[in-house]
């Protein structure tokens, strides 16, 4: 069955509206949480428009820097000041323009290997949440952003590779990526993925139509297979969605 429930899907006119929408989510589970909050971002180039939302003034002022923390899914194992780093658009965009130092939690790229990586940011993430097990009455994540590659992946679990039956561990190194830049990753599993109140895809643009179609026909893709533990939300533009979709 193709993309069965619980995902909502939305379409919007364009790029710009894509980033609205994003944005207005992410502030609802900021503003639902009056404790602390955590935040899982992702790279590529979907989620542009909106960091550089987040970056003005109309937005800016109503996140509580002091009490969100901002991780994110998955992360090339290249330096920090690489381009090709996927935290490091956010950092530029707006993280270290208003978030407090500690609150920004990066996969440590200086590490020996990708596998060292991943131990190490899976122990800061339990010692974020405070337990070693994850308890779906109590999620990782308020709102995890996600894409979807051409081949369907999502974060760095791609299609037939071993991560993505990981179950125990949090956090994973992929020794080589299925799409360019064809570098070694590092991602969280689709368990600590699932561990959000809101898991929020983002497709836009022409580019993103056939992989849409494909997961809109149910193929066993990883896209396909990452779900929320709360809601999961397909939030598409008018371009990639074509005659796809009708909206949620």
């Amino acid at each position: 069955m193709p993309f069965p429930p619980p995902v909502r899907r939305i379409v919007v006119a364009d790029p710009a509206a894509l980033a609205f929408t994003a944005a207005q989510r992410l502030l609802a589970r900021i503003d639902a949480n009056a404790g602390r909050v955590a935040i899982g971002l992702t790279g590529g180039s979907s989620p542009k428009q909106l960091y550089q939302l987040l970056a003005s003034e109309a937005y800016s002022k109503r996140i509580p820097w002091d009490r969100v923390h901002w991780f994110i899914g998955d992360e090339r194992f290249v330096p920090a000041s690489d381009a090709r780093n996927n935290m490091r658009m956010a950092r530029e965009i707006f993280l270290d323009r208003f978030a407090p130092r500690g609150h920004i939690h990066p996969i440590p790229t200086d590490a020996a290997d990708p596998d060292e990586s991943a131990r190490r940011y899976e122990h800061e993430l339990k010692a974020f949440y405070g337990a070693g097990d994850l308890d779906p009455a109590l999620p990782l994540f308020d709102l995890v952003l996600m894409g979807v590659g051409p081949d369907g992946h999502t974060a760095s679990l791609f299609p037939d590779y071993p991560a993505i039956t990981e179950t125990k561990r949090w956090v994973v190194g992929v020794p080589k990526a299925h799409v360019e830049p064809f570098v070694p990753r590092v991602t969280l599993t689709l368990p600590a993925l699932a561990s959000c109140r809101e898991m929020l895809f983002e497709l836009a643009g022409e580019e993103k139509r056939a992989i849409l179609t494909r997961l809109l026909a149910g193929e066993n893709l990883p896209a396909n297979r990452a779900r929320s533990i709360g809601e999961t939300v397909l939030l598409v533009d008018r371009a990639a969605a074509g005659g796809e979709l009708r909206g949620g």
